[in-house]
């Protein structure tokens, strides 16, 4: 079996496109719903049909994968591909110290590993510090030189003037910053404008961050700014979203016309209502704060200070119960690039049912992110982005972690059937 799917493998990257594939497995996730007696029919880069196949063209090779689910390939929603789990490296170490080559190979590898966990497609929400590189990361994985995710790329991402890091205490200096700074609307929407002919696909601010008075959380921008980022943006066919966990950071952003709230760890119910009022979807990267918590842990005697978890745990429920909807995305890179799958097993811990946790890290990642019409379901018509995991996802969630086959535009790249 592993010899004739390298075969189709060598095939498919040699631009022989035309071949019919016919993948056999005990279930099918749609996007939707789960089905049994289902197969699906894959003719070069797209599927061909979907559904109880009576009869099949001649020629197909049939790819039998016995005790899987085949299911869409997952969307992470909140990558950064440039950073690396901080408890190895901080994030100012990263930023300030690590060459750009070096974080550029790093980024490689983590392409690498996020396509071999079953996620054929990432929003990487900033290079923190890397420049304009997730666009040229995008770029090749494109051509084909290495293998990766699909990239929806958001360049540098933009902070106020004096609000982001690395920040040193030492005012003589100018450190290097992890995003773009703006100190006025002009620069804003000058800002906007240089990301998107570096090659963003989406545009990222931060409506606030930690430079409050006692290092909380405060807004950063005025809702007029944001609406205007948000004008610019749209005019180039690109969404604005945003980083914002405080209220007023949120409620700001929500007015201001974002996509997506990134984080929103102390959202009320009043501003959750307003985000379902406002179509606004929530991305609430679970597992980046659970990792974070255990990194502060470790610094302390391994004693978790729960806090943090209580706080995204109380959002996600008014989340939940206000109908926002929820984007899968972990803001991996705080934790390792290929673990992707803990945001599922976090998001079903934290109050979803698994069908829903399945939905947002396939169809509802792909409409909210503006690709519907080509990823995201098993349909007819639809790019051929499909993944085989061990075992029953709603049965148990867990087997999101077991990837057993991983087939990108229509071509395998793992196969690992015993």
């Amino acid at each position: 079996m592993k010899v004739l799917l390298l075969c189709l493998l060598t095939l498919n990257l040699l631009g022989q496109t035309s071949t019919r594939s016919l993948l056999k497995a005990d279930r099918v996730f749609d996007g939707e719903a789960m089905h049994t007696g289902w197969s699906i029919l894959v003719n070069g880069n797209v599927i061909e049909a979907v559904g109880e196949l009576k009869s099949i063209p001649a020629g197909t090779t049939i790819i039998s994968l016995p005790g899987t689910t085949l299911m869409p390939g997952m969307i992470e929603g909140h990558s950064h591909l440039f950073l690396h789990p901080y408890n190895e490296t901080s994030w100012d170490d990263q930023v300030l110290n690590e060459s750009r080559t070096e974080r550029t190979a790093r980024a490689i590898n983590h392409a690498k590993a996020t396509l071999m966990a079953g996620f054929t497609t990432v929003r990487d929400l900033g290079t923190e510090g890397a420049m304009y590189d997730d666009a040229a990361l995008k770029s090749v994985i494109e051509k084909g030189i290495v293998p990766g995710p699909r990239m929806i790329a958001a360049t540098r991402a933009i902070v106020a003037k004096g609000t982001y890091g690395p920040r040193k205490g030492n005012p003589d200096i100018d450190f290097p910053q992890g995003a773009a700074e703006v100190g006025n609307l002009s620069e804003l929407i000058n800002e906007v404008r240089i990301q998107i002919g570096k090659g963003a696909d989406v545009v990222k601010i931060y409506a606030d961050y930690r430079w409050g008075l006692k290092k909380e959380e405060a807004p950063t921008f005025t809702v007029e700014e944001i609406a205007a980022a948000v004008a610019v943006a749209k005019s180039g066919g690109r969404q604005v979203v945003a980083h914002a966990s405080s209220v007023e950071g949120m409620r700001r952003a929500i007015l201001g016309g974002v996509s997506v709230i990134e984080h929103g760890d102390n959202g009320t119910a009043e501003i959750f209502a307003l985000m379902k009022e406002k179509t606004v979807a929530l991305c609430p990267t679970i597992s980046a704060g659970e990792a974070v918590a255990t990194y502060r842990a470790e610094k302390k005697g391994g004693v978790i200070d729960s806090s943090d978890i209580r706080d995204k745990m109380r959002a996600m429920n008014l989340a939940l119960k206000a109908g926002v909807t929820i984007c899968m995305g972990g803001d991996v890179g705080v934790y390792t690039h290929g673990d992707n799958a803990r945001e599922l097993i976090a998001m079903k811990k934290y109050g979803m049912s698994a069908i829903a946790v399945l939905q947002s890290a396939t169809s509802v990642n792909a409409r909210v992110f503006g690709m519907g019409d080509k990823i995201g379901k098993l349909q007819a018509g639809m790019l051929a982005d499909i993944i085989g995991v061990a075992g029953d996802p709603i049965a148990n969630i867990e087997v999101t972690k077991q990837v057993k086959f991983v087939m990108k535009d229509g071509v395998v790249y793992k196969t690992d059937m015993q």
